[in-house]
């Protein structure tokens, strides 16, 4: 593939023979209505390489940020095909794409992106045969991959959030490249024009926020729950979490920001296309208790024990270097800290599945490991991407992970663990209890269903005091 360079141009923009869409100046108002994508250059040679695999076809994800004024794409990652899928598929028709395991993917993937960047949308390389039938297939894995990673979620969009998302369709033949958008929030959303537009070190001085968090949440597990569902009772408990995540007060490089620039007061670099990121370091500051305004319900639960999640976990968000809000970056390191806790719980009992199988009915106490975080550099960026890794697991592992979810190959020397263990305590309530506690317990749990069912006994004994008394009136 040629590239060429328009050094004429105040910043540097590409023009690339395979897509056939040439860039303009940054800001230049284009004759197509919609969002424009600025794509990172190393992207078409990418998707040039996969559309001379097309048999028929190649589908993949769109990794990036969007904000009010842009829209950034840094990162296409193809499906990883079926083992079966590999030598058997169809020619004739799109209808042998696999949504589930599209979405599956496009999940998997969603948990190795550090806050900031999420899954902006869906590519499809085609054979000219089946151009005609793409956009439709497009449309359908976009709306399917984003309820499935809303389902995910344990925060809420804001309500200025950008909801559309990129559909991109190739031809193989023709290098003909279709860009256009749809509305996830809107299922009836028919498709808007959109430009692509590639630009060198697009992401290699973008900012970075870190922090870590102390975690130290306590669930606990109702007596008069059924079979005591754990993965249930962790996201009910990681959901109030979750909302005083949302309204902590975050310090950054030690003080409080208004909603203005992230870098305003600092000197912004010029000219250097290397890969470098501004590190800000944050402090979350949570709310101890309610404030006097908000009133509470206290509730008194029998429990039959509890779940502790405890450690320190380590977060990172990145936002674009193009005037980025405080907002902006704050938004997006605190659902970095609630997304990789979830992640790592979710991790956690996938793999307690596969080892204990699902119908456990023991409860006894037990001690669980999280999974670590890890993080690994993008080539010609300044951002990294993440994963988890139980102790246990071999860098090897960790390599094929990222080939098999990213399609990147990863040095080890480039694996970097971010921080130390963290555990989760499932801890019956019986573990130090003596036979007479035990009998309170059983005592206060009948107690507990006695008054849950109070309200139908009273209902019951009014009814029939009442029947009593309309037949001795009638009879005198």
């Amino acid at each position: 593939m040629v590239v060429k360079h328009w050094n004429r141009l105040p910043k540097e923009v590409v023009e690339s023979p395979f897509l056939g869409v040439e860039t303009t100046e940054l800001g230049l108002k284009t004759a197509a209505m919609g969002r424009t994508y600025f794509v990172e250059e190393a992207i078409g040679p990418y998707l040039s390489n996969l559309s001379t695999k097309v048999q028929p076809y190649v589908t993949g994800l769109l990794i990036g940020q969007c904000s009010v004024q842009k829209d950034y794409i840094i990162q296409a990652v193809r499906t990883p095909p079926k083992e079966e899928q590999k030598e058997d598929i169809s020619p004739s028709k799109l209808a042998s794409i696999d949504e589930e395991w599209i979405t599956a993917h496009a999940s998997q993937v969603s948990r190795m992106l550090p806050g900031g960047l999420l899954v902006l949308g869906v590519f499809i390389i085609t054979s000219p045969e089946l151009s005609k039938d793409s956009q439709n297939a497009l449309r359908k894995l976009i709306f399917s991959v984003e309820k499935s990673l809303t389902k995910r979620r344990l925060w809420k969009p804001a309500e200025e959030e950008i909801s559309e998302r990129a559909a991109l369709q190739i031809c193989s033949a023709t290098k003909k490249v279709v860009c256009r958008t749809y509305d996830v929030q809107d299922p009836k959303s028919s498709a808007k024009p959109a430009d692509w537009k590639y630009q060198s070190a697009l992401s290699a001085s973008w900012l970075a926020l870190d922090c870590t968090v102390n975690v130290n949440i306590h669930i606990p597990l109702l007596a008069t729950s059924p079979n005591h569902d754990l993965e249930k009772n962790i996201k009910n408990g990681l959901n109030r979490w979750a909302k005083q995540i949302e309204d902590s007060v975050f310090l950054i490089n030690g003080q409080v920001k208004d909603d203005a620039e992230l870098l305003e007061g600092q000197k912004k670099s010029r000219g250097n296309t290397q890969s470098s990121s501004q590190f800000s370091d944050v402090k979350v500051l949570t709310q101890l208790s309610q404030g006097s305004s908000c009133r509470s319900t206290a509730t008194v639960q029998v429990c039959s024990g509890s779940i502790n999640l405890k450690g320190a976990v380590k977060c990172r968000a990145y936002t674009h270097n193009n005037k980025p809000k405080v907002k902006e970056a704050i938004q997006a390191l605190k659902r970095d800290i609630i997304n990789t806790l979830s992640d790592r719980c979710e991790i956690l009992f996938e793999d307690l599945i596969i080892n204990e199988g699902p119908h456990k009915k023991d409860f006894e106490r037990e001690y669980h490991v999280l999974p670590q975080r890890l993080f690994v550099p993008v080539a010609g960026s300044s951002v990294m991407l993440s994963d988890y890794r139980f102790g246990e697991e071999a860098i090897g592992e960790i390599q094929e992970r990222f080939v098999e979810m990213l399609d990147q190959s990863v040095q080890a020397e480039d694996i970097h663990i971010a921080e130390e263990i963290n555990t989760v305590g499932i801890c019956p309530v019986t573990d130090n209890m003596d036979d007479a506690q035990e009998k309170q317990l059983r005592k206060a749990t009948l107690l507990l269903k006695l008054q849950q069912n109070m309200g139908v006994v009273i209902a019951a004994a009014v009814a029939v005091f009442a029947s009593i008394f309309s037949f001795n009136y009638f009879s005198d």
